[in-house]
């Protein structure tokens, strides 16, 4: 689909937001009611005949409006029309984007015959182009950038392992202007980074760790590490995981992905902040390699890690990864993405990231506020030094798992805290994707996989940072 600015053009349907109010002020007001709409938020109506498609919203709320374009999108990619057209401002043009971009993204890699649609012009009208021309544009590289991500989340396991998710870093920094340095095995075993190895070490793939960078042409105003798991697979290793759980286990490396999208974002928008993304690329598999419950591990940092679950992974390639990052950039800020927990959904439910860390002003004054203005959904898990207490091993310096099966989100989140330096407390944010990352059925303006989480509203944050 093609998506243009314009003053004024004649489309085969023009999209038409109403509430309750406005619908009894609409000139088609009998015909809607007469069709049974009224109005709420999510519900479309056609009039074919006038060349409409009236759109229910609450109010003008812009979660409201993306919401409900995606909605719309994707019942006029399955119409006979070959364009349609929105009036846009500088209030709604983002949400009005996203949804279209968005709630329109299909993946069909894999689809022998994929259907085709008609719909193939956006038009997006307005009196003054130049005043919504600069948001419009970076509505277009974030939600590009988000679907991005989704790709990439979405591709199996035989296609994207840790050699081939570095190979795609490699085309991306050639892309977009970033350095890249890739760390293969034995570089990572010179860095002494056990415990991920350990992860890796009965799969066919070599681990890699990937190291992005971005550097802007002005002086940076902060300096911003981004750390993302990359399982392209977890079978939960020899602590396997049932059946129907290794389904969708290819969403493992979400957080990953997540990184690569907001590195696209920074270079496209080339914001003035400095960014590093670091990706542990890591398959957790079976086999007499595999790496064992009662394994006690050596990570990086030399805090010694007794293993009692395989399957608690993703944390043991990102304490080594961390570790690195701390030590190869000093940064303003530290954040990680992971799937990392089940427990994380289980607390917030499906649609929310869990947020843990220890600076009240940067998880309140921030981040909420930069996932508010981006649509994303943020819910914040608190330490607590009594769970904390729980991850005590008596053979070796920290279990990967707790002791007790309660609060899990937040003691993984505490087992990463523990490999976060003293000095860099409080610029450490851990981002727990694990229900938001990838979705089973629709949801605002998410279709089925993977959802981008995380790139909307940390693109959001960079942009802003001062």
């Amino acid at each position: 689909m093609n998506i243009d600015l314009v003053n004024d053009i004649k489309s085969d349907i023009k999209v038409e937001f109403l509430d309750k109010n406005t619908l009894k002020e609409h000139k088609r007001y009998k015909k809607l009611k007469k069709a049974g709409f009224v109005a709420e938020q999510d519900s479309i109506c056609f009039l074919h005949e006038k060349g409409i498609l009236a759109c229910g919203i609450e109010d003008n709320n812009t979660d409201n409006i993306r919401s409900v374009v995606s909605v719309a999108i994707k019942t006029l990619k399955n119409a006979n029309y070959k364009s349609v057209s929105f009036d846009v401002n500088n209030k709604n043009i983002k949400a009005i984007v996203e949804g279209v971009v968005l709630g329109g993204y299909e993946f069909n890699r894999y689809k022998s015959k994929p259907k085709k649609s008609k719909l193939k012009d956006i038009y997006l009208a307005c009196g003054d182009i130049n005043e919504v021309k600069e948001k419009f544009n970076e509505a277009i590289i974030i939600a590009d950038a988000t679907n991005f991500t989704r790709d990439i989340v979405n591709t199996i396991p035989e296609d994207l392992n840790p050699p081939s998710f570095a190979t795609l870093a490699r085309k991306l920094a050639k892309e977009n202007g970033l350095a890249c340095e890739i760390l293969g095995e034995k570089q990572l075993k010179k860095e002494k980074m056990e415990a991920m190895l350990a992860v890796g070490r009965a799969s066919r793939h070599d681990s890699k760790l990937i190291h992005l960078t971005y550097k802007p042409k002005k002086k940076a105003k902060k300096v911003v590490t981004l750390v993302g798991k990359g399982l392209t697979y977890d079978s939960g290793g020899l602590s396997l995981k049932p059946a129907a759980s290794m389904v969708t286990m290819k969403m493992d490396k979400a957080g990953g992905c997540a990184v690569l999208g907001m590195m696209k974002v920074v270079s496209e928008l080339k914001l003035d902040v400095e960014v590093h993304a670091f990706i542990g690329a890591v398959e957790n598999m079976i086999g007499g390699d595999a790496y064992k419950p009662d394994d006690v591990l050596v990570s990086r940092s030399g805090t010694t890690i007794e293993v009692r679950n395989t399957d608690a992974e993703g944390r043991l390639v990102l304490c080594d990864v961390l570790d690195y990052a701390q030590d190869k950039v000093k940064s303003d800020y530290i954040f990680d993405f992971a799937t990392l927990t089940g427990a994380c959904m289980v607390a917030l439910g499906q649609y929310t990231t869990g947020v843990m860390g220890h600076s009240t002003k940067l998880k309140h004054d921030f981040m909420m506020r930069a996932a508010m203005d981006s649509g994303e959904l943020l819910g914040h898990l608190p330490f607590n030094r009594h769970l904390k207490k729980l991850l005590k091993s008596g053979i070796a310096d920290i279990s990967n798992v707790s002791s007790k099966p309660y609060g899990g989100a937040i003691t993984a989140g505490l087992f990463l805290d523990r490999f976060i330096k003293e000095e860099n407390k409080d610029k450490w944010m851990h981002f727990d994707i694990a229900g938001s990352a990838y979705t089973d059925s629709p949801w605002d303006c998410n279709v089925y996989g993977g959802t981008g989480a995380g790139v909307r509203f940390m693109s959001n944050f960079l942009k802003n940072i001062k």
